[in-house]
């Protein structure tokens, strides 16, 4: 499955000023919506636990970026969905599966590929609910991974692939999912570097299979199997730790630090090993539409 050319003409497309105002027509709608939408659900919330607020409000910030993005790729471009990867056919079992299976696998042969060589050990902790985490991490991830999908690598993507092709598309969304990283708590260069070679492996998923819901959902399983099956940080973000949790026992370059195993040199070449394949496999043939 590839997403399908653009219906406007790419030379009058690449010509105009109209690709800067469109993204910047989506960011302005996003944030404003977000900003709405959060207001409305913090009012809504009440004296809502911290947990009940939190998993809301990842939820209203992603239907917040879905209708800027509704706004600019139906209504004002007029576009179908399969420009940006979310017709019905993306959205198929087995095109979800396989983004699920990339991101779950590429964390976890990482991360147990160092448990194995007691880089990282595990180590027991009190006693809690591990159902009750894995639940309360899959409400709060989901959301957010599908939002982050979204908000780099959907409409703003699709606009940047008809103006300069896939390969620039690729580049600057990437880089800009990093830095947008930047704020997170111990961010360092590392973990910028790792989280934007995290964007490349998700942007090549998402040409590959021209479904942004399988990059949404191996962006989920990534942080899903750090934070509920090996209990670690998850983009340096401390997850509930029941029953026992993953610690770093080598050096911060190859197992992540405090940031967890997504940052180190072991998952970032496991990325690469995807990358590899995935442009093997894949997106050679696209060479000629660059």
């Amino acid at each position: 499955m590839t997403i399908p050319p653009p219906a406007a003409p790419p030379s009058q497309f690449r010509r105009s000023i109209r690709p800067f105002g469109l993204i910047i027509g989506f960011y302005f709608i996003a944030f404003l919506l977000i900003a709405i939408f959060g207001a409305t659900g913090e009012a809504a919330l009440g004296e809502a636990s911290l947990d009940e607020g939190g998993i809301l409000m990842q939820w209203v910030t992603l239907a917040a970026t879905l209708t800027a993005t509704y706004v600019m790729l139906r209504r004002v471009e007029k576009l179908p969905w399969a420009t940006i990867g979310l017709d019905a056919s993306a959205a198929k079992a087995p095109v979800l599966l396989k983004g699920a299976a990339y991101g779950a696998v590429a964390i976890g042969v990482a991360s147990m590929g160092l448990v194995a060589v007691q880089q990282l050990r595990i180590v027991a902790t009190p006693d809690g609910s591990w159902w009750g985490t894995a639940a309360r991490a899959a409400a709060v991830l989901l959301p957010a991974a599908f939002f982050e999908e979204l908000f780099i690598r959907g409409y703003a993507f699709s606009v940047l692939r008809r103006m300069a092709g896939w390969k620039l598309a690729l580049i600057v969304t990437s880089v800009v999912f990093g830095l947008l990283h930047a704020a997170n708590p111990g961010a360092n260069p590392q973990s910028i570097l790792s989280v934007t070679v995290a964007g490349f492996f998700l942007g090549a998923l998402f040409l590959a299979t021209g479904s942004l819901y399988a990059a949404g959902a191996a962006h989920f399983a990534w942080n899903w199997v750090m934070a509920a099956l090996l209990h670690t940080p998850v983009s340096g973000l401390g997850m509930a730790t029941p029953d026992y949790q993953t610690v770093d026992a080598g050096p911060d370059w190859l197992t992540g630090g405090q940031w967890g195993p997504e940052s180190g040199l072991a998952s970032v070449s496991i990325m690469f090993l995807v990358l590899f394949y995935l442009h093997w496999r894949h997106l050679r043939r696209m060479e000629s539409t660059a």
